[in-house]
């Protein structure tokens, strides 16, 4: 039995109703929280996020969220799924509107997607199928290819490559979904990917 409680941080920045709906529909317990004392009745995390790099980590500062962030995820471990820029924001360094410090708990850095010379639109909005590497808890029990759908002009690139748990293709390779230790992230939105997406969040909720 799945005895897991959800939060999903409310930092001003997220698809909070969508990310809700999608639990619901599991009947995952969650909750939406605008307050780092709320961690106190969680046991995983999700940090959602639509918008720039810099105005994630500022919605994370004024919000007193930094700190409490790397004591719940760093040192008690519980597991964290950050969503879109939210998975984003778990690197070192990002440059969307400016040079900007991330949460580090990923090493790499969030940069452009190089789309130039292949004649491609940014953002990248739309259905792309991924390639699963096998192995990898957060995506048990989805086909080898399945679809996700992306809303993005940045791509986070980490340094140690076995943290990748899936890619997709938009002229270049995207790091589509990651996992370390008790981290994940998801540069798709699963919570507007049909089954697949539902899936993601059963995985994780399940991660222990």
């Amino acid at each position: 039995m799945n005895t897991s409680r959800v939060v999903i941080i409310n930092y001003g920045l997220g698809n909070l109703s969508s990310v809700s709906n999608a639990l619901t529909s599991l009947d995952i317990a969650h909750e939406i929280i605008s307050s780092p004392n709320d961690f106190l009745r969680a046991s995983h995390i999700i940090l959602p996020g639509v918008g720039s790099f810099k105005e994630g980590m500022d919605g994370l500062r004024r919000g007193g969220w930094i700190e409490p962030l790397h004591e719940q995820v760093l040192q008690q471990r519980k597991p964290f799924l950050g969503i879109c820029l939210g998975m984003q924001l778990l690197s070192d360094k990002g440059f969307e509107n400016g040079e900007c410090a991330g949460l580090a708990f990923i090493p790499g850095l969030v940069e452009k997607i190089p789309v130039t010379e292949h004649d491609l639109p940014l953002p990248h909005i739309g259905w792309n199928s991924v390639r699963i590497k096998q192995g990898k808890r957060i995506v048990q029990g989805l086909p080898v290819d399945p679809d996700f759908y992306f809303v993005h002009s940045y791509r986070l690139v980490p340094t140690d490559s076995s943290v990748i748990a899936s890619t997709a293709e938009y002229g270049v390779p995207i790091v589509a979904i990651i996992e370390k230790d008790n981290i994940f992230g998801t540069q798709f939105h699963p919570e507007k990917s049909a089954e697949a997406g539902l899936k993601i969040l059963k995985n994780f909720s399940e991660v222990t």
